[in-house]
């Protein structure tokens, strides 16, 4: 069977970005691929971190994934600092990355910005370890957005230098998962902005953990556009409206077009109402579970032990079989 590795970073809330555009499509995965979903924690240490507020964010994010349907049994849930394998890889694979190759990522130029200088290394080198991520497990599918397909041709070029290197084959060349149009949820508050758990403003998310109450505010609060009349579809003219839209059209399950003839006449505020009432009905059921298991921190723990059981026994083997060909004793 193939094998799909994916994660998101354990830092706060996750929210209706991270739900409609990865974990809603892994739940889809789980009966066509070997699926191993780790929690992206030594990602998140390219920031400053409070550890203790790192540890709770682990089993949040965990407890977040299976209320949106991962089934532990099915797929390995499991913390990535958990598998030594990750850094032990990155560093191999970095002496086969040629620095121009990691000048050309464009995340690092806007995560630094004006203070490059004083970013750490491990936000520069964040796309070889990501590469790590990937091939440990021989990967041979990755579930991308639009703002990860330049990290995973640099995973592809990697693993491709380190076989030519010991003129093998042994790392697969990962294939793009392409998915819809919903990898892309925009911010609530600037239509042409990615929905992140950093913006400052808690406005501009749905937050999986959101009550009904909050939901309905936020989306009351949405950002709207002066266009008189109708909704209608268009990015560059109307990006919050198309961003309301997609998520409208993700939530029910059907296309753009579809949620613009059903929404055909409405104006903004009757359109948000629909929106909010469609997304209290598909998110209260997570968020319910979610309350569920966080009151069960054992329950989380075990499935993450299981899932570091299941991954780190591929991850031992590749990296034995890496270290032979390598050459270390």
């Amino acid at each position: 069977m193939n094998r799909i590795l994916s994660g998101v970073q354990p830092t706060g809330n996750l929210h209706l970005g991270n739900y409609l555009g990865a974990i809603r499509n892994w739940v889809s995965m789980q009966d066509s691929y070997e699926c191993l979903f780790m929690l992206a924690d030594l990602h998140a240490i390219t920031v400053p971190q409070e550890p203790a507020a790192l540890r709770k964010s682990v089993r949040e994010t965990a407890a977040a994934y299976i209320a949106c349907g991962v089934n532990p049994e099915k797929a390995a849930i499991f913390p990535q600092s958990a598998i030594s394998g990750h850094a032990e890889l990155a560093w191999i694979l970095s002496c086969h990355t040629p620095l121009g190759w990691l000048n050309r990522m464009t995340q690092f130029k806007e995560k630094s910005g004006k203070n490059k200088e004083n970013a750490p290394l491990g936000l520069y080198s964040y796309p070889v370890l990501m590469a790590a991520d990937i091939i440990l497990y021989k990967a041979t599918h990755v579930p991308v957005g639009e703002d990860q397909k330049q990290h995973l041709e640099l995973c592809r070029d990697i693993a491709g230098a380190f076989n030519r290197a010991y003129k093998t084959e042994f790392f697969p060349i990962p294939e793009p998962v392409i998915l819809g149009a919903a990898t892309r949820i925009m911010s609530l508050r600037d239509g042409t902005k990615k929905m992140s758990k950093s913006d400052e403003s808690d406005y501009s998310r749905i937050n999986l953990t959101d009550d009904t109450d909050t939901i309905a505010l936020k989306f009351r609060k949405a950002k709207s556009d002066m266009v008189e009349g109708p909704i209608t579809y268009d990015e560059t003219a109307r990006p919050e409206a198309a961003n309301l839209l997609n998520i409208y059209a993700t939530l029910k399950g059907i296309t753009r077009e579809q949620a613009v003839a059903e929404q055909d006449g409405k104006n903004f505020s009757a359109f948000k109402q629909s929106l909010t009432d469609l997304a209290v009905e598909k998110l209260a059921p997570i968020t319910a579970r979610m309350r569920e298991l966080l009151a069960t921190p054992d329950y989380i723990d075990q499935v993450l032990a299981k899932g570091v059981a299941k991954a780190g026994g591929t991850a031992t083997q590749t990296m034995r079989e890496v270290k032979d060909l390598v050459g270390f004793l």
